[in-house]
């Protein structure tokens, strides 16, 4: 009975030691990245292109966090910090489409449409860096997400040897959960490098330096 008391202890110990870790993971990563996220758009380097990472859309247009991403790239443009703005999601199906709302919404805002470019295959955020990287040749981005999500990005793009900053997209109110979300997130993006996974889709190249419109159908 005494040993069975001990072993459950024991057990007890070690899944706490594990969970502690496991909380340690999105810390670590927000300290290796940290310097290269700003809050203002006055902060941040210029580069090629800004990088809006997808969320839900709500009856055919971006929700209040999807548009929070879309604002700040708007304001990245109009400063001139980017040149080109690349919309990546999830469009894995002709009835759910994170990209197309976002175009309309950024059209409506008076960027240039050949200047918005939509990756349609987007579907978790280490697919939407490595085809940044592989499909439309970014060689240095800004990503604009919100706060809990901008360090598993950056992290994610500069191991995959993209000059990659980040403005973080403010206005809204997000929940406790949204932070505790990113521990097995972040685990899983360090296994996604580690193993140097590919996305499931890759297709021909798009360079940025073209036509963003050749890419919306």
């Amino acid at each position: 009975m005494r040993f069975l008391r001990a072993h459950y202890r024991l057990g007890f110990v070690v899944l706490l030691g594990i969970l502690a870790l496991a909380m340690m993971v999105p810390i670590v990563m927000r300290s290796l990245v940290d310097r290269y996220i700003t809050t203002t758009i006055a902060g941040v380097p210029q580069t090629e292109v800004a990088l809006v990472l997808g969320a839900s859309v709500y009856r055919g247009k971006p929700s209040p966090v999807l548009a929070e991403r879309a604002d700040t790239a708007i304001a990245l443009y109009r400063k001139g910090k980017v040149g080109k703005i690349l919309v990546t999601g999830d469009n894995g199906a002709l009835s759910y489409d994170e990209v197309t709302p976002v175009r309309k919404y950024l059209l409506g805002a008076g960027v240039a449409s050949q200047d918005i470019f939509l990756d349609h295959a987007g579907f978790d955020t280490y697919s939407s860096m490595y085809r940044a990287r592989e499909v439309f040749l970014a060689h240095s981005l800004t990503v604009v997400t919100q706060d809990f999500h901008l360090p598993r990005a950056l992290w994610i793009a500069r191991h995959l040897g993209i000059e990659a900053y980040g403005v973080v997209a403010e206005g809204g109110e997000h929940s406790p959960y949204d932070y505790v979300r990113e521990i097995p997130a972040s685990i899983k993006a360090i296994l996604n490098v580690m193993t140097e996974r590919q996305p499931k889709y890759l297709g021909p190249t798009i360079p940025l330096s073209g036509n963003g419109e050749e890419t919306w159908y």
